[in-house]
Parts: C-alpha cells; sequence; structure tokens
C-alpha cells in the first residue's frame, strides 16, 4: 500500500514569527514553548507577546540541550501543570524533536519553528533519541506529523552558515536514499511504499541544492534573506522531510548509527555525518570516478565533509570497522540494491579516505 504523509500547514518567510500566535489559536487556547535559553532569548518574548495577543495562555519551558528519555520525562513533569492544548518546539533539530516527543506523550497539537535550517526535523514525525554521550539509542514516531511547521527567513539568515551548510548535507543525500529504497521495493518512514510523489520531490530537493546552495550560504553570511536562501530552506526543511519520510532512507542514514559510536563524528552536527556517508553510498553503488569527483567539488563550495578528518576523527582501523558494523546492522540498510557486509562498507569508507588523501596531495 502507498503512504504519503506530511504537516497539515506549512509557512515560510521572513518575519513569518509575527504569525505565530494567530496560527496557534486555530490549533488552541494555551501553548508551551519549548527552547533552549539561546532561542527563548531570541523568540521567547515575541512569541508569548502574539500568542498572548491572539488569545493564546503562553508558557515556555527551557530544553536541557540533549534529546535523551531522562529529558523527556523531565519536560514531561514539567508540562503537567501546565496542560497546554498545544506545544510549540523552537530551536534546533535536538530541541524540535524533543517538543515533538513531548507533545506525542501529552497528546496535544505540535507545531515545529525552526530557527536553523540545519536538519529536515521540523516537518517530521520521527523522533531520535540520543544518550548523554550523544550515542544515537532509538528512534520514535509520533502518531502524526506537525499541524504546523513555521519557518522565519529573517531568522535563518541570521544563523551561522556552517548550520545551513549542515541542513545541504541532510538534504542532498534524499534523492539517493529515495532511489535506493525505490530500487529494493523497501518501505517508508510509515511503513508503506514510496509513492512517485516522494521521488519526485527527492529529485526536485536534490535539482534545488546543486543549483542554490552557493548563493543561500553567501545570503547567510550577509545575514540577510534572498531568493535563493527561500529555496533552499525549503528544499532543506520541506522537501527533505517530506521525501525521506515518504520515500525511505538508506545508507546514508545507516551510517548515522556508526558515525555517532566513535569519537569525533560523534559530534558533528547529523547533516554533516549524512553528508559524508553519501560519499561512502555513492562508492557502494560503483558510481564512475567523474560524478564522484563533481559531488566531492560541491561538498567544497557548500562547506561539507570529503574525509573522515573533516568530521573530526582521529581513530584507525578499529574504529572504521566498528563504524562499519553498527551500519550494516542499521535497519536502513536493508533499504540498498543488494546486501552489504560490514566488510564492503569498510572498504568503501577507506575508498571515500584514499580519495580524500589523493585530491589532497594532487
Amino acid at each position: 500500500m502507498i503512504i504519503f504523509g506530511s504537516p497539515r500547514r506549512y509557512l515560510q518567510g521572513p518575519g513569518a514569527i509575527a504569525q505565530l500566535g494567530e496560527e496557534v489559536a486555530k490549533l488552541g487556547r494555551s501553548a508551551l514553548l519549548l527552547a533552549d535559553d539561546h532561542v527563548l532569548g531570541l523568540i521567547g518574548e515575541s512569541v508569548g507577546a502574539g500568542c498572548r495577543a491572539a488569545g493564546v495562555g503562553f508558557t515556555a519551558v527551557r530544553f536541557g540541550g540533549e534529546i535523551t528519555r531522562a529529558e523527556i520525562d523531565r519536560l514531561e513533569a514539567a508540562a503537567r501543570d501546565v496542560r497546554p492544548d498545544v506545544v510549540i518546539a523552537a530551536g534546533g533539530g535536538k530541541a524540535i524533536d524533543a517538543g515533538k516527543s513531548l507533545g506525542g506523550r501529552l497528546g496535544v497539537r505540535l507545531v515545529t519553528v525552526p530557527t536553523i535550517a540545519s536538519n529536515d526535523s521540523p516537518t517530521s514525525h520521527v523522533v531520535v533519541l540520543y544518550d548523554e554521550k550523544h550515542k544515537l539509542v532509538g528512534v520514535e514516531k509520533l502518531p502524526a506529523n506537525p499541524d504546523l511547521v513555521l519557518v522565519d527567513t529573517a531568522i535563518i539568515a541570521k544563523a551561522p552558515a556552517r548550520l545551513l551548510s549542515a541542513g545541504i548535507g541532510d538534504a542532498v543525500v534524499k534523492q539517493f536514499e529515495v532511489e535506493q529504497c525505490f530500487r529494493k521495493g523497501g518501505t517508508n518512514m510509515f511503513g508503506g511504499r514510496a509513492p512517485l510523489a516522494a521521488l519526485a520531490l527527492a529529485r526536485a530537493c536534490y535539482a534545488t541544492i546543486r543549483a542554490d546552495s552557493a548563493a543561500a550560504l553567501a545570503a547567510v553570511r550577509r545575514g540577510e534573506p534572498d531568493e535563493a536562501l527561500e529555496r533552499v530552506v525549503e528544499a532543506s526543511v520541506l522537501m527533505s522531510g517530506l521525501a525521506f519520510e515518504s520515500g525511505g532512507l538508506s545508507i546514508c542514514h545507516a551510517m548515522t548509527r556508526g558515525l555517532s559510536a566513535v569519537k569525533g563524528p560523534a559530534e558533528a552536527l547529523h547533516g554533516l555525518q549524512v553528508a559524508y556517508a553519501l560519499l561512502v553510498q555513492v562508492e557502494l553503488e560503483g558510481r564512475a570516478s567523474s560524478f564522484v569527483d563533481d559531488m566531492r567539488r560541491f561538498f567544497r563550495t557548500a562547506g561539507l565533509p570529503v574525509s573522515l578528518a573533516e568530521l573530526g576523527f582521529a581513530g584507525g582501523e578499529a574504529e572504521i570497522a566498528l563504524i562499519a558494523e553498527l551500519t550494516a546492522q542499521a535497519p536502513h540498510t536493508k533499504h540498498f540494491e543488494k546486501p552489504l557486509a560490514p566488510a564492503e562498507i569498510a572498504a568503501a569508507i577507506e575508498a571515500v579516505e584514499e580519495r580524500a588523501r589523493t585530491k589532497e596531495t594532487a
């Protein structure tokens, strides 16, 4: 059976945060804003004022910084007295996933407000959980996607460029993963067959990222949104999220199991992890050197890693073997055109590393 899922409503543009109170009022009469200290200082006052002006009761709760089961338990306890109709999850991927998990536990409406475009978590019903050392420990799924995703690109434009690079990395991989999932006949994040719409979105996402990333990064360095940034944010947050949930994932996201288990890459942003993993996936696919070289050139312009060292890795063969072993065990690895042994994955990682060494010394 074909299944396609998505948020109920998506708003994007400069100054969109001013509409948040009005939008939340359509969903309930009381709201809880979950964000870290930085984001509370950035938007807490304006979100509170907007909610109150729309007749919505407002409470803010601080996110502790790491999305662990213990942190979600703490947040749930803090929300018991508030009993909100709506949870507003604001900030980066961790805070948004924490808010998604909290909203799911409370059984209330959910709004996500990304203040950076570093990944596509805001649109999805998937929550990724870590331990206190940022090792990936599990994935939860909510009954539904967020009711509203609101993206203020004036805020996104003032975030560090490296965070947009991470979002570009998370988005650029989706075409390759969705194509592999289609090829294998795998299931998507809803447990169904992927519709053609997901493949079309994945390909549109890739085309947009390749065409507009350089200009979008320039806009962020200026701190001013423009049309290139609007397109890349839409690709990184909306297209990428719709594509992976309804299209399925493969090696790039399977590798996060391994990369998050070794020092250096474990501390890297998710989008940088999966971008590096794309280089491994295309090695496993047997792509031509000209294709790989073109991808590496794009990675350079987009601020993406082309070697494990650029993810902070300082280990050796044993750590690469661990990355390969954990990747081979990850559920998304079965969405590849052929079965993969850990040794094959390790060999592909070594091939990526050898290309990096060769190109750097050429």
